[in-house]
């Protein structure tokens, strides 16, 4: 007995010492993390179609291909492959099919860019072209009959006919004319069309000097309804309304909504006899302060009721339920990401799911059983099932990713800014912390309108697993704490922000979390921005890195995608110069930073161009402060290259390691 309970013992001890020793999360992970999104419901129920995002190494970029699994989570198939994208996975009205978007290749000479819709038999086979045209498929809805597409396209691009490879200038006469990724604007739109399956044809349903989006049929398949801004100068404004029109082509449209603001995201109620939509608290032509707001309208315009109007917290990705009786959405409130009921007579909310999670994406599957995709702190999104308050997973793509890494811990804290504030935050702290100070890096989101959630944060989990304590902070402007809170940076920019920031740190150093000596300060676009302010203002922090910021703020004017912003906003610079320059303060008080800091941006980026880096590093450089400028080759706004991606990751942390762990 002792010979086989030692056996035994010896065997568990040879088994433990096989399996691998769970590493720490380093920059080098990236290229194993995958991203689930785009889940649609097949229409009997029992199939899941989505987009799985992974890196193809070899060839230094993400692919996206469709995929499939059934709601039992028993079975999960791979159904495109190739390195060309597929995306907008869509299930035909009968279930037999699964169309998507792709610019697939038919061959070697069909070099052509054109945006192509194919068709995929669910049951076997490969994807077949069912359309193919000059312009670029944007968007596209099945008519419930399954005879007929409603694709909108964006015109093609004649500017550069010519087979020289020397471009023509470009021409602008817009107001708005330049936009990341997009790059210079022209005067291209984007319409709506009609695709018979059968006989391929095309026919055209909106013309005019106004594009048209966000296309939903109403169940008999009639009317459809869209969305579109036709003001006179569309550029200056965001007053995006809903219309609906009869499936002619030469229909008149209807204006169904009538707010200043914008009015988008049109779904049709399986009853037909409303549309459901999003609707910004905002009036203004800027919108951006503010929330979007679950509303309905009915068929024919007559009634308007504002469901989450008292709830004062923003909602997204609204779907209706099969009986048309309510609408789910996800609510973001004060870092969480819920799912939530809300009834279309009253507006009474249920939530459907809670937790220190975060839940992006709601598709009704029957009655009170849903589909949905939720991250975790520790765990990337997958898809799960929805019944009952109980989340269970379905998908489990992500295991090779986590099972063999050890991961931060993550709790969620509240700090009082120097004016009674009172701010939420999460905290990243290495596995092994124990109870011993640590450095900290305060990693400060962009927008400003946005808020650090419980999801998984790859990039404040490697700087974690690095050593430090990681600080993400939901300062003032941000969305989720109400209407007020986003709307206290108007016109006020580095000033509430940086009192919040900086009551965050002064926070985890009287908890014993922070070393006060050892702090350094990093963001991305906004989170730039708020580092330059910050450092500008609190000379503790010794180290820093500002991504995609800029801080004199008078030459962006005319320069990034912003111009209506500043305008109604911040007033033209030649009204309100005083304004532009207090904003500028961390560039004018530049011989007031005494922190090493590493500026970073890329080259293409519209958004907030690069300027704004090289300004500030042009400025410490000249004063004699240790800095550096990174600028990544031909990346837009936000960076897409997985070998860029880890070597911002590597970048910071030898940034922090050289200046905070001394």
């Amino acid at each position: 007995m002792k010979k086989i309970l030692a056996a035994g013992l010896l065997l568990t001890a040879m088994h433990i010492q096989s399996q691998p020793t769970p590493k720490s999360l380093q920059p080098s992970d990236i290229y194993k993390l995958q991203t689930v999104s785009n889940c649609k419901v097949s229409p009997e129920g029992n199939w899941i179609a989505y987009i799985l995002s992974s890196v193809d190494s070899a060839k230094d970029k993400y692919v996206t291909h469709v995929w499939m699994c059934d709601w039992e989570g028993k079975s999960n198939i791979q159904l495109t492959t190739g390195d060309d994208g597929d995306d907008a996975p869509q299930w035909s009205p009968d279930g037999k099919y699964l169309s998507f978007i792709a610019a697939r290749q038919n061959s070697d000479d069909d070099k052509e860019d054109k945006s192509k819709l194919w068709l995929l038999d669910r049951r076997g086979g490969e994807a077949q072209k069912l359309i193919e045209v000059k312009g670029k498929i944007t968007d596209y809805a099945w008519k419930p009959d399954g005879k007929k597409i409603l694709l909108v396209i964006k015109d093609p691009d004649y500017s550069d006919t010519a087979k020289t490879k020397i471009k023509k200038p470009f021409v602008i006469d817009r107001f708005h004319f330049k936009e990341d990724i997009e790059g210079y604007l022209d005067n291209r739109k984007t319409h709506l069309y009609l695709l018979d399956i059968t006989s391929k044809k095309i026919d055209t349903l909106t013309r005019g000097n106004y594009n048209e989006t966000s296309p939903s049929w109403s169940p008999d398949g009639t009317q459809i309804a869209f969305v579109s801004n036709r003001t006179n100068e569309p550029d200056q404004n965001e007053n995006f309304d809903i219309y609906t029109m009869q499936v002619a082509a030469g229909a008149e449209a209807k204006q169904l909504t009538h707010w200043k603001g914008a009015d988008t995201n049109p779904i049709w109620s399986p009853d037909g006899n409303y549309i459901a939509y999003l609707q910004t608290t905002s009036d203004e032509n800027f919108t951006m302060y503010g929330h979007t707001m679950l509303a309905i309208v009915s068929k024919d315009g007559s009634n308007t009721n504002i469901l989450s109007k008292n709830l004062d917290r923003p909602v997204r990705n609204a779907r209706w339920s099969k009986d048309s009786k309510s609408i789910a959405a996800i609510v973001s409130d004060d870092r969480r990401c819920y799912p939530a009921l809300f009834s279309i007579n009253g507006g009474s909310m249920k939530k459907l799911a809670d937790g220190d999670v975060c839940y992006s994406e709601i598709e009704n599957r029957k009655e009170s059983e849903w589909v949905t995709v939720m991250s975790t702190p520790k765990l990337p999104a997958e898809i799960y099932a929805l019944q009952n308050m109980v989340a269970t997973r379905i998908t489990h793509t992500q295991d090779s990713f986590v099972n063999h890494i050890t991961l931060a811990n993550v709790e969620g804290f509240q700090s009082t800014s120097s004016d009674g504030t009172k701010v939420s935050g999460i905290l990243y702290t290495p596995a092994n912390a124990g109870n011993k100070k640590l450095p900290l890096i305060l990693y400060i989101h962009g927008g400003p309108v946005a808020q650090d959630d419980y999801e998984f944060d790859m990039e404040r989990q490697v700087m974690a697993c690095g050593g430090y304590a990681v600080a993400a902070v939901n300062y003032r402007g941000s969305d989720s704490r109400g209407l007020a809170y986003c709307r206290a940076i108007f016109a006020d920019w580095g000033n509430k922000e940086v009192k919040d920031i900086i009551g965050a740190a002064d926070h985890l150093i009287a908890k014993g979390v922070a070393d006060s000596s050892k702090m350094g300060i990093m963001g991305w676009s906004y989170g730039g921005i708020l580092t330059d302010y910050t450092i500008a203002t609190d000379p503790r922090f010794k180290a820093a890195s500002s991504g995609a910021g800029s801080a004199l703020q008078l030459s962006m004017w005319g320069v990034d995608e912003y111009v209506n912003q500043y305008n109604n906003e911040l007033g033209t610079p030649w009204e309100h110069l005083d304004k532009y320059l207090q904003l500028s303060y961390p560039f004018l008080k530049a011989n007031k930073i005494k922190t090493p800091t590493l500026f970073m941006a890329s080259q293409s980026d519209f958004n907030v161009p690069s300027v704004g880096a090289e300004q500030m590093y042009q400025a410490l450089r000249t004063l004699g402060i240790p800095t550096q400028l990174v600028i990544y080759p031909g990346q837009f706004h936000e960076i897409t290259v997985p070998s860029y991606l880890e070597d911002r990751l590597q970048r910071w942390l030898n940034w922090f390691d050289k200046y905070l762990k001394k």
